[in-house]
């Protein structure tokens, strides 16, 4: 079963920084887009931020601009989520998964191969 790996996770203070990675270990992840979803506790997944295999972004959630950045290095068949100025409701579970049409679809159903999810507590 094809499936994302991600890691990066920790417990960080307010303002700090994570830079969470997506790999993919049977297959590469060259011609894909690649989502970041998070699960806040209690609530609905929703999606972060996605990066087609050309290298462009869609943002998800506006007020994510600006703080969280994703990119992708095909050498190392990763994909990135670069998180900063964090705050306590950025806490929650990080999932990657991949879109097989590479359209960075705006639905969540469109997606597979999810991994396990990394875990980001932001508190003092």
């Amino acid at each position: 079963q094809l499936q994302l790996v991600e890691s990066g996770g920790g417990l960080v203070q307010p303002g700090g920084s994570l830079r969470l990675s997506c790999e993919a270990s049977e297959f590469t992840l060259d011609y894909f887009a690649i989502g970041w979803f998070r699960q806040a506790p209690g609530k609905e997944r929703e999606g972060v931020s996605c990066i087609r295999s050309s290298g462009g972004s869609t943002n998800y959630i506006d007020s994510k601009k600006g703080r969280f950045t994703i990119s992708r290095d095909n050498a190392k068949n990763t994909v990135y989520l670069q998180m900063n100025s964090l705050k306590p409701e950025d806490t929650g579970v990080y999932y990657c998964a991949l879109d097989w049409a590479d359209g960075c679809s705006p639905r969540e159903a469109d997606f597979g191969s999810w991994g396990q999810g990394t875990q980001v507590t932001v508190s003092s």
